[in-house]
């Protein structure tokens, strides 16, 4: 094997003869690049440095034989945009762009991991963990190194700017399904449920701790030091106007961060909180294997419950803004996930509605207990309406998202409760719910457990029983 001082060495012969190309892009594409003659002295070099046997991502097969491939070579890497800038003249750091380009093709290939952006605004440096998911901030630096070439930031025309993400709350877990690929593949996948579906253990968290809103912006694909590729349009901004230095007004392009905000002196609870949710989620989670019915029924509940809580969080675009097309479908969804927690497999069809009343009322305090009730059976009748082709009386259009938004905020309330409460043996916590709401003493059962909650782990709303 090829020492990494001589593929760097390679690397910066390449880098040199760039300045001596044309700038017009045809001549200069990846695929122009590599029929060049210096093609074959890089080539022949990562071919020595990085074999084929412990780098075959940076290989394909080409007559028979296993051959560096130039669109990873030259575009995954990033090698190709350096030589394309200093082709137009721009300054470069060669030995920079050397240096990233050798870390490229020699080191061990790191995993593969899910990034997702989220809306909202967090201290500089925050770190929370969130099950196997982090929950984190990052500087521009940082997010620099995620790529493979670090020093081309800000370089390359219609590039993101990084800036724009500082604060951004990135919620980020290694992915064990997918194997590191340094091929170039699109940034998103398409496959699947819906990204607040398929990481909702990482979301559901969040949103209990804080009535505020939070959206998934992005869902992307991170190897840390040779593929981030987040796009610039998958980024929200605004125009914000801001005083220069010399006192006048200045337009700036900043993202839109939305209402969901962590303060610092937050952090600690914040942390403290996504610790005990999680934990109470994996242990209903892990009734999935069970070789009991109710403990797989009752994490099959959850997860159906969370799916639906997040999906109607995700088209939700603030606290009194909701289309007015989709209020219907977000009844449709807070009401599936109500059922899936507080419903009973014993319970029959008729009188659903009025059950699901009284056991969601006695989760909440008696102050709370009228409203609760109220809600409930406005977003039952609701959804009847809805399921059978009618409308609301045009009168009540201009309370639907006023409840609407009473609705999400007391349903995120009664996930809280329900793992809280929810016993992980064999035990349904429906008769609970109707013994508090029937007599004094099923109350006390049910108001001890979520005031010692409480009492030790605060959310950012700090709602007591």
């Amino acid at each position: 094997m090829e020492s990494p001082s001589q593929l760097r060495q390679a690397a910066l012969a390449w880098l040199d003869q760039a300045r001596y190309l044309p700038s017009i892009p045809q001549a200069v594409s990846d695929a122009a690049l590599a029929a060049r003659p210096e093609w074959d002295d890089l080539s022949n070099a990562v071919a020595l440095a990085a074999p084929v046997s412990g780098h075959r991502d940076l290989y394909g097969k080409l007559t028979g034989d296993w051959l560096p491939r130039w669109s990873v070579i030259l575009g995954a890497s990033g090698l190709g945009d350096a030589t394309r800038l200093i082709a137009r003249g721009a300054t470069v750091s060669v030995e920079e762009v050397a240096d990233s380009f050798v870390a490229f093709c020699t080191a061990p290939a790191l995993g593969a991991e899910d990034w997702l952006l989220l809306t909202g605004d967090l201290p500089e440096g925050a770190r929370v963990p969130v099950g196997h998911y982090t929950l984190q901030t990052f500087t521009t630096d940082e997010l620099k190194q995620l790529g493979p070439m670090p020093a081309l930031y800000g370089l390359q025309p219609g590039g993101l700017d990084l800036d724009l993400l500082i604060g951004a709350p990135f919620v980020h877990a290694p992915n064990p399904d997918r194997t590191p690929d340094r091929r170039g593949t699109h940034w998103f996948e398409t496959a699947g449920p819906r990204p607040e579906a398929r990481h909702w253990r990482a979301l559901l968290p969040l949103i209990l701790w804080s009535e505020d809103l939070l959206h998934v912006d992005a869902v992307f694909r991170v190897e840390r030091g040779r593929y981030f590729e987040l796009n610039r349009n998958d980024v929200p901004t605004t125009i914000e106007t801001i005083a220069s230095r010399h006192g006048t007004p200045v337009e700036i392009e900043a993202r839109k961060t939305g209402s969901f905000h962590l303060a610092p002196a937050d952090l600690p609870r914040m942390q403290a909180f996504c610790s005990a949710v999680t934990a109470r989620i994996d242990a209903v989670m892990a009734g999935a294997t069970s070789g009991r019915t109710l403990p797989r029924k009752r994490a099959r509940r959850l997860e159906r419950a969370a799916r639906h809580l997040l999906q109607a969080y995700q088209r939700t675009p603030s606290d009194n803004e909701v289309w007015e097309q989709e209020i219907d479908e977000l009844h449709l969804d807070y009401v599936i996930a109500l059922e899936a927690l507080i419903a009973s497999p014993n319970d029959k069809h008729d009188g659903i509605s009025k059950k699901m009343q009284t056991r969601t009322a006695a989760l909440f305090p008696p102050a709370l207990r009228e409203l609760v009730t109220k809600a409930v059976r406005d977003a039952y009748n609701a959804r009847s309406l809805y399921v059978h082709g009618d409308l609301l009386k045009e009168q009540e259009e201009s309370k639907r998202q006023t409840q609407l938004r009473e609705l999400r905020l007391i349903l995120r309330q009664v996930v809280l409760r329900w793992l809280i409460l929810t016993p992980h043996d064999t035990e349904d916590l429906a008769p609970r719910l109707d013994a508090a709401a029937d007599c004094g003493s099923g109350e006390q059962a049910i108001d001890e457990p979520l005031r010692a909650f409480f009492q030790d782990t605060t959310t950012r709303d700090d709602i007591r029983s």
